[in-house]
């Protein structure tokens, strides 16, 4: 009988407030962040060693799900929409106290320190477990789980429910065992979640502490005898990983290589080793390929900024390592599965929640990301410059963002800074002499890759104007063919497709609606001079008495 999902998950859930720094520092040091492009010191993604394997899970092909407690908070929806956006199903109940975050800080190479608040997911207990997720796991071809944040007696409930259901089970210790007993159980529960998962997959830390043993190979062996687990597979970082598998056919124990990879940030590769691993077992792969696609997804992860897959070309990546990028497993075999069980709806099922929630999600990374009011007063003098200059201001943008553009002209205008909307596609047949050599253009472009912009814009330096990119994309020609750059990008858009400009419209007008807030503090306009430029309407009313 077909499931309604191939794997489902419970642990983890992380939003990951990344930091880039010369060294990893110890104790008494103090050292300067470094920057990210757009200037913020901080990156902040969804995390967690649960949902990071369930994204990777999904991007090849998987459908995913998963459950446990969180808070009603700004990560907990953070973390929602990131769901949302890796298609992981949610069965979440939202009574936990806040919402789990995670500080790491990644030198240059992949090195990492890691600090953890794990809050709600520390809240869970075994008899909510069954309470409220049993049919959910029973729902599911694979469970996996961690030893991470999850409170022990969770974990074995969650392990207990799939085997009496005859689920396979999944299980990745990510601690010591010291550790896991001093924050989320007993001893006798820690063995018993080991004798529980049909598949482990430890730490090198939690391997060493468990067996005595430094050896990977080694160590997976004598794990998998004492638990009786049908594979132990023991990540070994440059090394590849070690497995020892009852169903291994070239014997009980072997390594598989790693792939090499330009690393910018190891954190959650072996959380993306896991979800190929899982992947590949549903897929029906030999062991020696199994490995083979877990090894390319942490070597993919490795080469990102983050845990989860970039949704733009990870999987792309993960192929072409595997195998030359002609990798396919059974491209449409999980969707048909789905339908023969009724288990699919319309992509567009829940799409207005995955948009509200995308949006505020989205907008309070893009906070993070460019700070506070110091962000904006580098345009802010360029544009107060260019006015004590005699020189006027221009806002222009192709498709959406030349709505966008209008309506930052009016309320620019509107605000004591006089602004005039620029059409792009006119301007290389004459509107281009709307513009003399010092005035301020705003151009507006969610990639910076426009074409008919980029005509405009060459046109426009030609004579002399001086350009502040507004861009979802720091990398893009716009940026580097600006005097100035305003970073306003987001990772997705909060529709099923993903392409139409929802969330990336909203960004723009949020950062230059920021940006007219400080021109206007600047000139300190009056209720009387606002009245001025705008007389008419209940606003006009209003600012008359």
């Amino acid at each position: 009988m077909n499931k309604r999902f191939d794997l489902v998950g419970i642990g983890s859930m992380v939003v990951d407030l990344i930091y880039r720094t010369p060294r990893i520092i110890g104790s008494e040091e103090k050292i300067a962040l470094d920057r990210y492009e757009n200037g913020s010191t901080a990156q902040m993604l969804v995390g967690g060693v649960t949902l990071n394997h369930l994204s990777w899970a999904g991007l090849l092909g998987l459908r995913t799900g998963i459950f446990g407690k969180q808070a009603d908070d700004e990560y907990g929806r953070f973390l929602r929409a990131g769901m949302d956006r890796y298609s992981i199903d949610k069965h979440i109940t939202l009574d936990g106290a806040s919402s789990s975050f995670a500080h790491i800080f990644v030198s240059p190479g992949g090195g990492r320190a890691i600090y953890m608040s794990p809050a709600a997911t520390s809240e869970t207990t075994g008899d909510y477990i069954r309470a409220e997720h049993a049919d959910y796991i029973r729902s599911s071809n694979i469970v996996s789980t961690e030893i991470s944040q999850l409170p022990l007696d969770a974990v074995v409930a969650v392990l207990e429910i799939a085997r009496e259901a005859g689920v396979i089970t999944a299980l990745d210790v990510d601690i010591p065992r010291s550790d896991a007993l001093k924050a989320l159980g007993n001893a006798e529960q820690f063995e018993r979640a080991l004798h529980l998962a049909d598949y482990l997959k430890p730490s090198k830390a939690a391997v060493i502490e468990i067996t005595g043993e430094s050896d990977a190979l080694k160590a997976a062996q004598i794990l998998r005898e004492k638990y009786n687990a049908k594979a132990v597979i023991i990540t070994d970082g440059e090394a590849g990983c070690a497995i020892s598998s009852d169903e291994f056919p070239e014997g009980l124990n072997a390594r598989v290589a790693a792939y090499p990879t330009n690393a910018i940030d190891s954190t959650g590769a072996g959380d993306a080793f896991f979800g190929g691993m899982l992947a590949g077992l549903h897929f029906g792969l030999a062991w020696k390929d199994i490995l083979k696609l877990a090894n390319a997804c942490g070597a993919a992860c490795c080469e990102i900024l983050g845990a989860t897959p970039d949704l733009s070309k990870s999987k792309a990546r993960v192929f072409e390592l595997y195998d030359g990028a002609k990798a396919n497993f059974a491209p449409d075999s999980t969707a048909v599965a789905a339908v023969e069980s009724g288990a699919t709806s319309s992509p567009y099922e829940n799409a207005i929640p995955f948009f509200l929630d995308t949006a505020i999600a989205e907008l309070s990374k893009l906070r993070a990301k460019i700070g506070g009011e110091a962000y904006f007063q580098r345009v802010a003098d360029f544009i107060t410059v260019a006015e004590a200059n005699g020189k006027r201001v221009h806002v222009t943008g192709i498709g959406k963002p030349e709505y966008v553009s209008g309506y930052i002209a009016a309320l620019l205008a509107s605000v004591g800074t006089p602004t005039y909307f620029l059409d792009a596609t006119e301007c290389v047949h004459g509107s281009a002499g709307q513009v003399v050599p010092g005035d301020v253009v705003l151009a507006l472009s969610n990639s910076g890759e426009t074409m008919e912009l980029k005509a405009a814009i060459v046109a426009l330096k030609k004579n002399g104007a001086k350009i502040v990119g507004v861009s979802g994309n720091p990398n893009s020609w716009l940026a580097q063919q600006s005097d100035e750059f305003l970073y306003a990008g987001v990772e997705c858009e909060g529709s099923p497709l993903n392409f139409e400009p929802r969330a990336s419209i909203l960004a723009e007008i949020y950062v230059l609606a920021a940006l007219s807030i400080e021109l206007q503090a600047r000139k300190n306009i009056s209720r009387k001079e606002y009245n001025a430029w705008h007389p008419g309407g209940s606003i006009g009313k209003a600012t008359s008495q």
